[in-house]
């Protein structure tokens, strides 16, 4: 019986795909070197638990597939992404064993987004807010359409803006406007998120896809070492602001335990105004 030699693959050997793990995320490859990553789920793309927990995960697998030289992240149908379902929301408030799961998954996705060698970009169009949002924003290049609808509402749910705003807002937009934009959740668009530094470009909604393949392309076709060592090196102004990140991330999961958040939720389900405590331990 001939031996088959260590190390080769007998005939029809399936090759193992590393994206078949991620079954929330829809994965696509329409031009040489680019990874597309789809949020494509209901109720507008938001992020359930399963969806919540593929996110952070994805990016250690890019940074390891040779075949993958950019990255273009977008959303299926009418919305980038909602943010987080309320059955995540509840399940937070709830159980503290969840609670701390989704907090280090926030915390993975933050880092890890910035250690991803790749460069990212994000195509916004319509709502884009929570685990969503961060994606949208920490990407390396974002385009969005002029009437994206940008919101951070945490403060509005009753926690603290944590899980990305605090820390890179002010370093986009400056204090004063992510002040504004973060304490009040005021909606922004996108050509006004362009014209306050908050995204890189905005265009219109039928060229939005357009513009980011394109601009993806270039980057797969570029000096990769160059482009990536590029990052590297900027991200340094988000890896000197840890600290920051991780005070505001635990302050915001501390709050899933309070009665603010409470209020917030019961107030989106019944479409009303919230009616918060007036006392504040801070």
């Amino acid at each position: 019986m001939a031996r088959r030699r260590a190390g080769r693959r007998p005939k029809g050997h399936p090759v193992t795909d590393p994206y078949s793990q991620f079954k929330r995320l829809r994965f696509e490859r329409n031009q040489p070197g680019v990874l597309e990553i789809v949020f494509d789920g209901p109720n507008l793309n938001a992020v359930d638990e399963e969806t919540h927990s593929e996110i952070p995960a994805i990016w250690p697998v890019i940074d390891r597939d040779p075949e993958v030289r950019a990255v273009l992240v977008r959303g299926e149908g009418k919305a980038f992404s909602a943010g987080g379902d309320f059955a995540l929301i509840d399940a937070q408030i709830e159980d503290y064993d969840v609670r701390m799961r989704v907090m280090r998954e926030s915390r993975d996705l933050f880092y890890n987004i910035i250690n991803c060698s790749k460069p990212i970009i994000s195509a916004i169009h319509g709502p884009a807010v929570g685990a969503g949002l961060v994606v949208a924003l920490m990407a390396d290049i974002s385009v969005a359409a002029t009437n994206a609808r940008i919101i951070d509402g945490h403060t509005r749910l009753g926690v603290t803006a944590g899980d990305h705003a605090a820390m890179v807002w002010p370093l986009l937009c400056g204090m004063a406007k992510a002040k504004y934009l973060l304490l009040t959740c005021r909606e922004i668009s996108g050509a006004d998120a362009e014209s306050a530094g908050l995204v890189s470009l905005s265009v219109a909604p039928e060229d939005l896809l357009e513009k980011a393949r394109e601009i993806a392309g270039e980057l797969s076709g570029g000096a990769q070492e160059a482009i990536r060592w590029t990052k590297y090196s900027m991200n340094q102004w988000y890896r000197q602001q840890g600290p920051i990140f991780d005070a505001s991330l635990g302050l915001e999961f501390l709050g899933f335990g309070g009665p603010d958040v409470r209020e917030g939720v019961a107030s989106h389900r019944e479409r009303r105004k919230p009616v918060f405590r007036p006392e504040a331990y801070s």
